[in-house]
């Protein structure tokens, strides 16, 4: 049975996330602490006992999603033997999530992808000063008329506003200037859409509002050593499989700025072969999509110890 790993991006966090596992397992816990020396503060403080504000700080949610799902991994590595490279065909991850999938497949080190996701999240929130923009998940309707919605909102405030996440049939997210998403509100209800739901993020993400924050990680990603993953990646911006360090890079530049193509990714997933879809670290949106794009595959969530513990006697 051919499988997937994929891990859970921004908006999965949550105060106490991954404590269970760390109190359970030794390897959770050492991946805590590689964490915490890589950033030289104790992030794992924040994981486990918050503030919530604190954790949902972009700076610091970025790499405590990382921290979970590399926890997960190195739980079913040293009691299951599981590992992405013998025992996953592809791997995928939304948005700050395809940094633990690269993670996983051994294109960079625990800590580099860490500090990098630091750097990341910082870049981000010194992208969009004062009205940073906004984000908006359209409920309902169908896609393209969603997409058109996006562009006639942009046109008539003279903003911003595009697609910047396709998360699966009637789940869109469009990210732009803050006057440009109420308008795209009110025209996506007009449009047919059940509702839209205004995100608590502090900037519209995934749009070329994160233009500074994709020339800061152009840099940033330079100066980083990567190797080809094992297995591939299907990547966020083309749903398509990638292996070369070069084309990674650039991708994950692109990424701050295109759409996630979550559900591409899935459905071209499928017609690779996948058959399971298992998520790994905080929370079960991408298992909960997945069940949607692809009703047919198995979709998992691997985050607590008894979860891991019924994969794992699963198998």
């Amino acid at each position: 049975m051919s499988l997937a790993l994929v891990f859970p991006g921004q908006g999965s966090q949550r105060p106490g996330m991954g404590k269970p596992l760390a109190e359970a397992f030794a390897a959770a816990r050492e991946v805590f602490e590689a964490v915490d020396d890589a950033l030289s503060e104790h992030l794992s403080r924040t994981i486990f006992d918050g503030p919530e504000a604190d954790l949902t700080d972009t700076r610091n949610a970025q790499p405590a999603l990382l921290a979970v799902s590399m926890a997960v991994l190195a739980v079913l590595r040293r009691e299951g033997g599981f590992t992405p490279a013998a025992n996953a065909a592809y791997v995928a991850g939304h948005s700050l999530g395809e940094y633990g999938a690269l993670a996983a497949a051994g294109s960079f080190s625990l800590a580099d992808a860490a500090r990098t996701l630091r750097a990341r999240g910082e870049a981000m929130q010194r992208a969009a000063p004062g009205d940073g923009g906004a984000m908006t998940a359209v409920l309902g309707g169908d896609f393209a008329a969603i997409e058109s919605v996006a562009a006639a909102a942009a046109a008539e405030t003279g903003g911003i506003c595009v697609v910047a996440n396709d998360n699966a049939p009637g789940q869109v997210v469009l990210s732009g200037t803050s006057a440009a998403i109420e308008r795209a509100e009110a025209l996506a209800r007009e449009a047919g859409a059940k509702r839209a739901v205004r995100l608590g993020v502090a900037a519209g993400f995934h749009s070329p509002l994160m233009a500074p924050a994709a020339e800061r990680m152009t840099d940033v990603l330079a100066a980083l050593t990567l190797t080809p993953p094992d297995p591939p990646l299907v990547a966020n911006v083309t749903a398509a499989p990638v292996r070369s360090p070069d084309e990674i890079r650039r991708l994950l530049v692109r990424q701050l700025t295109d759409r996630v193509r979550w559900r591409e990714s899935v459905t071209a997933l499928t017609g690779l072969g996948v058959e399971t879809f298992v998520e790994v670290g905080a929370g079960k949106v991408l298992s909960g999509l997945a069940r949607r794009i692809a009703p047919d595959a198995t979709a998992i969530s691997l985050e607590s110890p008894e979860e891991i513990d019924a994969f794992l006697s699963s198998r």
